[in-house]
């Protein structure tokens, strides 16, 4: 890609979000930083995992963005008794034909979302893993590759307990991002209640005249794109250091992964990209920061029952690490 098309890709992804955002913001009130992000996860090609109580328009945004990037979607309700094969699929025996057939699941899709992952056994939360890291799964030992673009939106509520299991590091390692859902503000929930009085909150009326703004194909062309924008040695060193010291505060007994480094890199670029700029600063990073490693990291209990946070400890290591 030559610099002159770069530059004219860039440009037009960052059109393509405002204008995706302005339509969004039609269906669903506040979020902003949340929709900011479900783009930049699909531009970076990872996943996202939202947390919040019920009632934040989380499932609602996700199938909103769907509808807008012209996407397959499809959506898994989580419960106690969910199986792998629910998720990835099974081999039946087709007496008629008298062979196997393969009867994919749900994840074979483009936007996956994932309702209440926390319900799911840790056997059941296993058979994401490969596919959130390898876009594959395995069926009956054999290989079934999942289309592109495809990112998992899953979900799950932090304030429930009962019926619920925490998630596995491993499988928390595999989403690039966590975000969290906020309750609207006064001015939000009013708005909200307008809406409601107008009739404008039925999903129905909503997507009889919503058509797609993009593409599968469209949106692997923006994917190719991000993953040109430069990001320099300097930003790189930064990012190493910010990695490096979640791993030696005092606060924290397990700090982030590898895969902390690839996220930062991966979201800044598209950070960069829908602010119409083919090139990462230090501001990038320091955006998608907290998302990107917020869940990578664990806090020594004596450190927690005093208060401290991940959020806080992130934040404090980004105030005390030189801009480059």
């Amino acid at each position: 890609m030559t610099e002159t098309n770069k530059t004219q890709t860039v440009s037009q992804i960052s059109q393509n979000y405002a204008q995706m955002r302005q339509e969004i913001k039609r269906m669903i009130v506040g979020n902003d930083d949340l929709i900011e992000m479900i783009i930049i996860a699909v531009l970076s090609e990872g996943h996202i995992l939202i947390e919040g109580v019920p009632g934040t328009a989380k499932t609602t945004l996700a199938k909103t963005y769907a509808v807008l990037s012209g996407c397959n979607f499809h959506r898994f309700q989580c419960s106690v008794d969910s199986q792998p094969a629910d998720v990835i699929g099974v081999q039946f025996w087709n007496a008629e034909e008298k062979e196997f057939e393969l009867k994919m699941g749900p994840i074979f899709t483009n936007i996956f979302l994932i309702d209440e992952i926390n319900r799911m056994s840790p056997k059941t939360q296993s058979a994401f893993i490969e596919a959130l890291s390898e876009k594959q799964v395995t069926i009956d030992g054999e290989r079934h590759e999942i289309s592109s673009p495809f990112c998992a939106i899953a979900t799950q509520n932090p304030m429930e307990f009962e019926g619920t299991f925490p998630l596995i590091e491993a499988q928390k390692d595999r989403f690039m991002f966590s975000v969290y859902a906020k309750h609207l503000s006064g001015d939000e929930e009013l708005e909200v209640a307008r809406r409601e009085q107008n009739g404008m909150l039925n999903w129905e009326y909503f997507t009889k005249n919503l058509s797609s703004l993009s593409s599968p194909e469209r949106i692997m062309e923006e994917i190719a794109c991000v993953r040109n924008i430069h990001v320099g040695d300097e930003i790189l060193s930064y990012i190493r250091d910010i990695v490096i010291a979640t791993r030696e505060h005092g606060d924290v007994s397990l700090g982030s992964s590898t895969r902390g480094t690839i996220a930062l890199i991966r979201g800044s670029r598209a950070k960069a990209a829908l602010e119409n700029r083919s090139y990462v600063i230090p501001d990038d990073v320091k955006a998608i920061a907290v998302k990107a490693l917020q869940h990578r990291i664990v806090i020594r209990r004596e450190a927690e029952i005093s208060g401290t946070t991940s959020i806080a400890v992130i934040r404090q290591i980004i105030d005390s690490i030189e801009v480059p």
